[in-house]
């Protein structure tokens, strides 16, 4: 991990598109402002890992009816 410090008004540019800037400080809170292109998404990171939680969840369920789906096929196959 880099870390980087920056004073009220100062910024970090990642590559071309991307710019972090420190817009305000107050006690331990500071505001921070992100300039992405719009096919960029951004997060919070409790956001972020519902959606992969989500995702995860998306993916267990697809495999189980894939599953079940198989079971059916190949009792019905059995049956023939």
């Amino acid at each position: 991990m880099l870390i980087l410090s920056r004073r009220l008004g100062e910024s970090i540019h990642l590559g071309d598109d991307i710019v972090i800037s420190i817009l305000g400080i107050r006690g331990k809170q500071v505001k921070v402002g992100i300039e992405v292109p719009d096919d960029i998404p951004v997060y919070r990171e409790e956001v972020f890992k519902r959606i992969q939680q989500e995702n995860e969840m998306a993916v267990r369920t697809c495999t189980q009816d894939l599953v079940a789906a198989a079971n059916i096929w190949t009792r019905k196959n059995k049956e023939r």
